[in-house]
């Protein structure tokens, strides 16, 4: 690397370990994690609809899903509900119910 831009990059590093620039950047690295974790973990780059007005709205009900699961993170453990288990399928009860009355 030519020599000013060693100097240069040389310099920011030393900067990046001094607590004044910490502070000023912490801002700027949680609002980097949120957009990370829309990106990686609810699909934020790709929009299921067309047109600037839909996507609008799919971008702000992800970012409403996203303070959800990050709220739901915050409560002490054994403060959620235990979540009930959902009825099996139609079909699977019709399966159920033949395998019941006819077994082989």
């Amino acid at each position: 690397m030519p020599r000013p831009l060693q100097e240069i990059q040389s310099r920011l590093r030393r900067e990046q370990r001094t607590d004044a620039w910490r502070r000023h950047h912490a801002v700027r690295i949680g609002c980097e994690a949120t957009v990370s974790e829309a990106v990686r973990a609810h699909g934020l780059r790709n929009c299921r609809y067309r047109g600037q007005a839909k996507m609008h709205v799919q971008h702000v009900l992800t970012a409403a899903g996203t303070n959800l699961v990050r709220l739901s993170e915050c409560l002490p453990p054994g403060t959620i509900p235990p979540r009930t288990l959902r009825p099996p399928p139609r079909f699977r009860q019709l399966w159920d119910r033949q395998l019941t009355q006819h077994p082989h």
